[in-house]
């Protein structure tokens, strides 16, 4: 019996193995247009694919190849189905999960794309795909000094990593201003101010690859912020709290050699280029109680523009950062509770918000995302778009007997397109609202009990 499953499991793994190499067959890619944007250090790549299935039997899926270099750096896949032309376009949201295969070629990565209905023989059909990079851009020199530009390298292919045969593709880096000092020519390849254009290449088979390297000036902000911890406290009795911990770096080229606060504030265009020193967050709307400190204390260099729709802090460090410099600081507010607590139609209770990071343009190398629920709540659970780890912690608070549950999210590799709401589920009996405002209560009581008897007992032994 043993021998007889063994069997049968090889014999599965084979027909699935059979079945995907079939499927890669099957289909192949008419035009692949691919734009990538290396305007700041967050690299994103748009990717206009039309897809023609040439086998016989219907695909439900494809994948999308990626090196193993980029594989690590890869922050988000999303993916459309387009359908209509010009103004008529509708777009249908694909869903797309990581999937291993086994017989990757130099340890390629793989996304599955799953189409809305399977593609039938002869059919084609037009996906728009959108993947961000993150930590892609090299510093070279590694080391400027204070009045030296910055220059990156941005490694790549001119062909599009492919597990399908490509027809024809083309392939074009937009560079954030004109001075680029170098990049990798694969015939056809020509430059037009920005714009790097590779290609058109014709029949390109599967896995075709030709590495190419831009190396060209890039002043933008490298804010990466190392660990971002968010800790939400919600209270039934009006607001929610929160509380943000910044650990904030610049991780672009090295500064060397002395700073000159004088040439940094006199030559503002040239000293210092590649260095930052403002920071916008984008806050939600209606917000009240704004602080920005740090461990020293309050810091006053902020202002706060408050509106319907959001709202936009902009504030500045104590000091500019240049690359390898770091800072630390906490930025907190409260919020009205009726505007993100709702009650679903089982009668739990939910908690509406934004995940990521409110600062614009800013990688996260490490979020945790922290949900104090009110004392007394049961069964929490949380609702994201995307996977992250999950736990639960438990927190005491100011009369606090059992103390509050805290539900935990953990993502690494967090970028602006990761500012998504979320829920977190919870029950919770009204009666719990009543525990603090009872225990004071009975506190005042016993004080008073107490001091009314110490106030009324005869405690002499000797009688008037």
């Amino acid at each position: 019996m043993p021998a007889r499953n063994w069997i049968f499991a090889v014999a599965v793994a084979l027909f699935l193995s059979l079945s995907t190499f079939s499927s890669a067959q099957d289909l192949q890619i008419v035009n692949a247009e691919r734009r990538i944007d290396l305007s700041s250090h967050i690299v994103k790549a748009f990717l206009t694919l039309k897809v023609e299935n040439i086998g016989k039997d219907p695909a439900a899926d494809m994948l999308l190849a990626f090196p193993p270099t980029q594989i690590k750096n890869l922050a988000m896949v999303q993916a459309l189905a387009v359908t209509g032309k010009k103004k008529k376009k509708t777009y249908l949201p694909l869903d797309v999960k990581p999937s291993e295969q086994p017989d990757a070629p130099n340890d390629a990565g793989y996304f599955l794309v799953s189409f809305a209905t399977p593609l039938g023989p002869g059919e084609a059909v037009t996906l728009e795909v959108l993947y961000i990079l993150t930590h892609s851009l090299e510093p070279f020199p590694v080391e400027i000094t204070q009045s030296e530009s910055q220059l990156v390298y941005y490694r790549d292919s001119a062909v599009v990593l492919s597990p399908y045969r490509i027809k024809q593709q083309t392939t074009f880096f937009k560079t954030p201003s004109t001075r680029v000092e170098s990049f990798t020519s694969v015939e056809p390849a020509n430059r037009a101010g920005k714009e790097i254009k590779y290609g058109a290449y014709e029949d390109r088979v599967p896995y075709s690859y030709a590495p190419v390297i831009v190396h060209f000036e890039n002043n933008s902000p490298f804010a990466v912020v190392e660990e971002l911890v968010r800790e939400i406290e919600i209270s039934h009795w009006g607001s929610l709290q929160i509380t943000e911990n910044y650990r904030l770096t610049h991780g672009g080229a090295r500064h060397k050699g002395v700073f000159s606060r004088v040439e940094y504030q006199s030559r503002r265009s040239i000293s210092g280029s590649s260095s930052f020193n403002a920071l916008l967050a984008v806050l939600p709307p209606r917000v009240n109680s704004v602080y920005y400190r740090d461990n020293i204390g309050n810091i006053s260099t902020s202002h706060l523009r408050t509106g319907f729709k959001k709202s936009e802090l902009e504030f500045e460090p104590r000091y500019p950062l240049f690359g390898g410099w770091k800072a630390t600081f906490i930025i907190g507010y409260r919020v009205p509770l009726e505007d993100y607590l709702f009650e679903a139609p089982d009668g739990r209770r939910y908690l509406n918000f934004t995940f990521g990071c409110p600062l614009v343009e800013t990688i996260v190398n490490k979020l945790t995302l922290k949900v104090v629920l009110p004392e007394g709540s049961k069964d929490p659970s949380a609702v994201l778009p995307f996977a992250v780890n999950q736990d639960l912690q438990v927190k005491y608070s100011y009369l606090d007997i059992v103390g509050r549950t805290v539900v935990v999210l953990q993502k690494d590799n967090v970028v602006p397109t990761h500012n998504v709401p979320f829920q977190v589920y919870y029950t919770f009996k009204p009666i719990y609202m009543l525990a603090e405002p009872l225990m004071l209560v009975s506190a005042f009581f016993f004080v008073f009990v107490t001091s009314l008897a110490y106030v009324h007992i005869d405690l002499n032994i000797v009688k008037k």
